[in-house]
């Protein structure tokens, strides 16, 4: 419940790696209550919904994982759990656009946990949604500042794979997915002229720094992948249409493409120079594929291409460093500002594969303090996400109808000193402990020991 502070990140890392190493037997999971999807009822406060004027003294209603009513005057139904929030305020749950959640655990010096890639360089079979692990230590520190759901995605190679969108409770992938096939992970080599490529918390996203000559010949590579797959799926479509045509073979690696060559579902590039986005926009457009840009250092660069081709991005580097010794300290955190002055569709992550996911809403406050307005720093961690990721008509606000992904707090959603008092995903209520608050109130309750001569 309470924000672990940030002095004790290297001890809690320490302790968090003890914990995930040993064996089952001592404490290598811990295991969160999660309610049932009963008939909840929130009453008396104030409501950001997202989707319209904030309510200042309103009732949300939650039966059966679902939002069923929401307003200032709502029949509070019979036998319902009611919680009594005057004072507090409901937001819907944050989402983090570009993790590794529940693929990487300890991602130095404990190789077992980190399942992040494929050999070789095209793996469009490799699905995150079966990798990833549902007792993550970072999924209960992540839901304590309300972060409810994530993208997870693989890495590696030119076609990682594809990501998952999941809630941040369950015991299984069918409890935890919200779109098992939600985007295909692309890493295009990086243009020449040296710079920074996608680093965040990812690192090797962007292709590396290759050569001019070798570049071309991965991109020649691309090109001949994509291009199989769609030739793959109009075969298949016209034996499906006559059964008289020859079969053609099975292959499950152009199976697992042909839904992005046909611009059914995102590709995400990971690009944060200009150049490097321009590249990954050229190519989407030169291949009929549906471009999001994850990272987007330089995104402010090229605000005209991007709103021109309506490409969304997935802002990662508000709290990075800049990349020059010359540029301005808060070059980083302006960026998402400029991004909405332009009209361009974004999100803020923090791009991180899970142990600072719980840092989602200090991404978003820092933009807010630096030209970003409040209720757009807001949007870009909860609807903007969900729009981008083709989920908006499940989660993302607080409307009649979506999935009950709620947070009740005790302030401001993107304040430091805020406190979640209450958290709900996917409609059943969820206990507010995670390792790092074990600890937290273990070291803070312990008596020095009396050392007697």
């Amino acid at each position: 419940m309470r924000r672990a502070p940030r002095y004790l990140a290297l001890a809690l890392g320490a302790a968090l790696t003890a914990a995930v190493a040993a064996p089952i037997g001592a404490q290598a999971y811990q295991v969160t209550s999660v309610g049932d999807q009963g008939t909840y009822v929130i009453r008396g406060a104030r409501i950001v919904t997202l989707n319209g004027p904030d309510i200042e003294n309103g009732t949300v209603v939650i039966r059966n994982g679902r939002i069923e009513a929401v307003g200032a005057s709502v029949q509070v139904p019979a036998n319902a759990r009611l919680i009594e929030a005057a004072g507090l305020t409901v937001y819907p749950g944050m989402m983090d656009a570009a993790t590794n959640m529940g693929l990487v655990e300890i991602p130095q010096g404990a190789n077992p946990t980190v399942d992040l890639s494929e050999p070789g360089d095209f793996n469009p079979q490799a699905r995150a949604i079966v990798a990833i692990h549902p007792h993550s230590q970072h999924f209960a520190v992540s839901r304590m500042v309300g972060v409810t759901s994530v993208v997870s995605m693989p890495r590696g190679g030119l076609i990682a794979g594809q990501a998952a969108t999941i809630n941040l409770a369950g015991s299984a992938n069918a409890d935890f997915a919200l779109t098992p096939h939600a985007a295909l992970v692309i890493n295009l080599p990086r243009t020449g002229g040296g710079g920074f490529g996608f680093g965040g918390g990812f690192g090797g996203f962007g292709g590396g720094g290759s050569n001019q000559a070798n570049r071309d010949k991965q991109l020649a590579d691309l090109r001949s992948i994509l291009r199989d797959a769609e030739s793959y799926g109009r075969a298949h479509a016209a034996y499906a249409a006559d059964r008289r045509l020859p079969r053609p073979a099975e292959d499950v690696v152009l199976a697992s493409l042909v839904p992005y060559v046909r611009g059914e579902r995102p590709v995400i590039f990971g690009a944060d120079r200009a150049a490097d986005i321009r590249s990954a926009v050229q190519f989407a457009t030169e291949m009929n594929l549906k471009p999001i840009i994850m990272g987007g250092t330089e995104a402010y660069l090229v605000t005209d291409l991007l709103r021109q081709r309506d490409v969304p991005v997935i802002l990662t580097s508000v709290l990075r460093q800049p990349a020059r010794e010359d540029d301005p300290y808060s070059l980083n955190y302006e960026t998402a500002g400029k991004l909405h002055r332009a009209g361009v569709r974004f999100s803020i992550s923090t791009g991180n594969d899970g142990s600072s996911v719980r840092d989602l809403p200090f991404h978003a406050g820092m933009a807010s303090a630096h030209g970003l307005p409040k209720g757009e720093a807001l949007k870009a961690v909860t609807l903007a996400p969900a729009q981008i990721m083709n989920v908006a008509d499940r989660i993302g606000s607080i409307e009649v109808g979506k999935v009950a992904n709620i947070v009740v707090t005790d302030g401001d959603l993107l304040e430091p000193r805020t406190n979640t008092r209450y958290l709900f995903i996917d409609g059943r209520p969820i206990e507010l402990t995670s390792r790092h608050e074990e600890l937290y109130k273990e070291f803070r309750d312990r008596k020095r020991p009396v050392i007697t001569p």
